[in-house]
């Protein structure tokens, strides 16, 4: 064996791996409020990120648990707050629909009584038409010229969080073919309804 093949099994040999570190409470604490400064984030998200700094066992948890407690009791946590905040940002700068939103803050893991309240919220007095009409202009979305595009803009909608009604009601507005508009909206019936998620 030459030197020069030596040294390619050395490179290439997997290194052993350092024993994880495990966090006191402290050390939790300080890595959970430079992980809420990095950016918000709901409760169930920050537990899992607690977690994998603490030993899988009993004693890990309920180090976890303290540190989200104390965090809750200094109002750096709060799901409610997280949740409104979150929605409103969607609104206003995703130009989302409210189903889109409640999908999202489910896979969050907020509470689904704490969800409802942020998104009714969030989305009172909003003109859903105005919204759709908001989407499509900040994804460069035009007026079809072809049942191809229509189902383009259409599944745009579906996938941005807007019923299938919605976007019937702003296609007929662009003079899609009231044949693609039922076929499309079989399609929007037939996809499962995420917020029941």
């Amino acid at each position: 064996m030459t030197s020069s093949s030596s040294f390619f099994l050395q490179r290439g040999s997997v290194p052993l791996r350092q024993p994880k570190q495990h966090y006191d409470e402290n050390q939790l604490y300080d890595y959970a409020i430079g992980a809420l400064a990095r950016k918000m984030r709901s409760v169930a998200e920050l537990k899992r990120l607690l977690r994998n700094r603490v030993s899988a066992d009993e004693s890990g948890k309920i180090l976890v648990e303290m540190v989200i407690l104390r965090l809750k009791e200094q109002k750096y946590l709060n799901d409610s707050g997280y949740a409104a905040s979150y929605s409103a940002f969607r609104r206003d700068n995703e130009k989302f629909g409210a189903r889109r939103v409640t999908t999202d803050l489910k896979m969050k893991g907020v509470h689904p009584d704490v969800i409802e309240e942020a998104v009714a919220q969030a989305y009172s007095g909003v003109d859903e038409e105005a919204q759709v009409r908001s989407f499509l202009k900040r994804k460069h979305l035009k007026q079809p010229a072809n049942p191809r595009e229509a189902g383009k803009v259409f599944r745009a909608l579906m996938r941005a969080g807007f019923t299938s009604g919605i976007a019937v009601k702003v296609l007929k507005k662009w003079d899609v073919d009231d044949e693609l508009l039922t076929a499309l909206q079989e399609e929007g019936s037939n996809e499962p309804d995420e917020s029941a998620m």
